[in-house]
């Protein structure tokens, strides 16, 4: 099913049955130096959201691109390059290790399982 489509449909929807309630509710705007009487509410708060869009904008743009400029952490490090964390291939677990991994082994397949 087109989910989204139905979501779509949906809201708009409720947009239309808010825009048939208040077409009788009319405001009037003031900017202090004009005034516009007689504007249906729907409008005013479209206009208010559209607003408040634009507003915001800047702010997700300027995120977007700190994000960008930001070095990515899932690049691989390349064979030649010594990082802290890299361990030799020749190195071998001691055998203090190698009875500890084989006791949690032992102690982790004994338990009984639930289900």
């Amino acid at each position: 099913m087109p989910w989204r489509l139905i979501i779509l449909i949906v809201i708009f929807g409720v947009f239309l049955a808010f825009i048939t309630f208040n077409l009788e509710n009319q405001c009037d705007i003031s900017f202090g130096f004009a005034k516009i009487p007689d504007v249906p509410v729907f409008v005013t708060i479209f206009a208010s959201f559209a607003m408040g869009l634009i507003c915001a904008l800047p702010l997700v743009l300027h995120i977007k691109k700190r994000r960008l400029e930001k070095p990515d952490k899932n690049i691989k490090p390349k064979k030649d390059e010594v990082y802290p964390y890299n361990v030799p291939d020749n190195v071998e677990p001691d055998d203090k290790i190698k009875k500890d991994a084989a006791d949690a082994r032992k102690r982790f397949f004994s338990r009984k399982r639930k289900g």
